[in-house]
């Protein structure tokens, strides 16, 4: 077990949530700006759980050894990885909408946190509430820079299904059936 508590976002988290979002997305040479949907995390009350997803937090009871670790914390320890949910139909309007599905957003880990199955554990806790939600199949797109990510969903289970192109990034699709 890697100790990572996987909880619901809560209000105070937020700060620490576009913290670890940010730093990211700068290891993966991506503006943050450039992706559709971006300002979900302002509001992620609203962008997820008042759309019917959900949105958690993984926890370290812990610091993270990290010269940014006072803006990752939070009251229960340092937040290392992010990532909710959304259904299909409540997506963005440039993504695939597959009816009775969930499609995952921002699964982030920490650069400082990396390779210590952070990613495994948030991922499983996420598939849970999904399955239980009632939702299948499970959707997932990345950007083709992402390249752990892209190495990452396959291990875990996901099948890719598909690639396009949106601005100058090349997505890849993954999907996986709970049933």
């Amino acid at each position: 077990m890697s100790g990572l508590q996987c909880r619901p976002f809560e209000p105070q988290d937020a700060t620490a949530v576009r913290r670890v979002d940010e730093l990211a997305l700068a290891e993966t040479e991506t503006d943050p700006d450039d992706i559709p949907g971006s300002g979900d995390l302002a509001d992620v009350a609203a962008s997820y759980l008042d759309r019917g997803g959900e949105f958690l937090v993984g926890v370290l009871p812990e610091p993270l050894d990290s010269e940014d670790s006072a803006a990752i914390t939070t009251h229960d320890g340092s937040v290392v990885a992010i990532g909710g949910y959304l259904p299909s139909e409540a997506g963005y309007e440039d993504e695939r909408t597959v009816p009775g599905a969930a499609e995952l957003h921002r699964m982030r880990v920490h650069p400082a946190a990396q390779g210590r199955g952070y990613a495994h554990d948030l991922l499983t806790a996420l598939e849970s509430r999904i399955t239980t939600a009632g939702f299948d199949p499970i959707l997932a797109t990345t950007a083709r820079r992402q390249q752990k990510a892209i190495a990452f969903y396959p291990s875990a289970g996901y099948e890719q299904v598909g690639e396009s192109t949106m601005g100058e990034y090349e997505l890849v699709h993954f999907e996986k059936r709970m049933r």
